[in-house]
């Protein structure tokens, strides 16, 4: 494919590989190790990244994994993970990266995958090739010192202090029974697995070697910081499957008493601050989105995932990037949707990236309503998408790529 007369959008191959990966580094700031680099390799390929050349010089690059990713009702889709997305800073405006993003997502849509999401480095960028931010997170700060447990908050107990490397089944059997029932949670591959308990200094952030807490039903891995005013337990992950275990570990967290505070990133639903008698001890520093969704198939995955009450409607769907649109019959019985194509005139017409955003149940369709991102014929029509897109579990990203 031709950008202009110069630029030409193609597959990489294996010679494209080392100048592919300096288009990385300067786009992001950051050389790669070699583990690093192997990392990459492993999970997406060569064969899996298309590229921008201007003579022999890669100019533009996005690369993509293949995925399987929760979705409300824990049911299992498969996705393309999309990755390493990069322009040079002196190839800008050119049109570059719609024409990397029309070859990429044509190559999407014949692999049959229901959805395509990614993680945004910048929020401007998206929305019009039809991604939707889908799920959210808070950065919080913890002072350990001032807080303390409601006196209805249970304590089960049955946390134990181990090493990563000595409970890997164990954290990562729990790992997929969390994923399998958390909207926007990915299936984690091995080599992940690998990199995470290696445990290499390039990838502490100026951190200790990481400690464990490990219930039969979670487990939290964090690592010692040195803050302004004393040490700081950084938690890297945090998962639970169930509210004992996440109250358990939480009391053996806030039992590190050397610790002056917290670091952590907790979903909206994450019950933490009403387990202490003062919820404004969790300082929120910063609240940002985490996955993007782009539905591929928009009659496979509204299929696929569950909802919360019944419904039945005409749903317009306008997609400007792929026109992957349309108009659908959505009917939903006892929370199994299917839908249909028709001619019906439409009660509800969205933009595919604000129906990316309600996918996973993380975001209310009002708040698209008073945005003039979605139209309802009626109120009523809005309450009844609302309530049904909900979800009874609050959406989270599994693993960054």
């Amino acid at each position: 494919m031709k950008t202009s007369t110069r630029i030409t959008v193609r597959a990489a191959d294996e010679r494209d590989w080392r100048n592919l990966l300096l288009l990385h580094e300067v786009g992001f700031g950051t050389p790669y190790t070699p583990e690093a680099i192997d990392v990459r390799r492993e999970l997406v390929g060569i064969d899996r990244s298309i590229i921008a050349v201007d003579g022999e010089a890669v100019v533009g690059v996005t690369m993509d994994l293949p995925m399987t990713v929760t979705v409300p009702g824990g049911v299992a889709v498969g996705a393309a993970g999309v990755t390493g997305v990069s322009v040079a800073p002196s190839h800008r405006r050119r049109g570059i990266l719609r024409a990397l993003y029309a070859e990429q997502h044509r190559r999407i849509q014949a692999s049959g995958a229901v959805l395509s999401v990614l993680i945004a480095s910048e929020g401007g960028i998206y929305g019009r090739f039809g991604y939707g931010p889908a799920t959210i997170e808070s950065a919080v700060t913890i002072d350990r010192r001032l807080a303390a447990f409601h006196p209805k908050t249970p304590d089960p107990g049955g946390v134990r202090v181990v090493r990563p490397a000595d409970v890997r089944t164990t954290i990562t059997a729990v790992y997929d029974r969390w994923q399998r029932i958390t909207p926007g949670a990915q299936v984690r591959p091995e080599v992940l697995w690998d990199r995470l308990f290696a445990d290499r200094e390039s990838d502490r952030g100026g951190g200790t070697t990481l400690f464990a807490m490990l219930h039969d039903d979670g487990y939290a891995l964090y690592r010692r910081v040195d803050g302004e005013d004393g040490m700081i337990a950084r938690i890297q992950e945090m998962r639970t499957v169930t509210d004992r275990a996440h109250a358990a570990l939480w009391r053996a967290l806030f039992g590190l008493d050397l610790m002056h505070g917290i670091e952590t990133t907790l979903a909206p639903d994450d019950p933490l601050p009403q387990l202490l008698t003062d919820s404004r001890v969790v300082r929120t520093r910063s609240r940002r989105d985490g996955l993007w969704v782009r539905i591929m198939d928009v009659r496979a995955a509204l299929e696929a995932r569950t909802y919360r009450s019944d419904l039945d409607l005409v749903l317009q769907v306008d997609d400007g990037f792929l026109d992957a649109g349309g108009r659908f019959r959505l009917s939903v019985r006892d929370g199994h949707a299917t839908c249909t194509p028709t001619d019906d005139d439409p009660r509800v017409v969205v933009d595919l990236d604000a129906l990316g955003s309600l996918y996973l149940g993380a975001h209310q369709a009002r708040t698209f309503a008073a945005a003039h991102r979605l139209w309802t014929d009626t109120p009523e029509a809005l309450w009844a998408v609302e309530h049904a897109f909900s979800s009874n579990r609050g959406a989270q990203v599994g693993w960054p790529f």
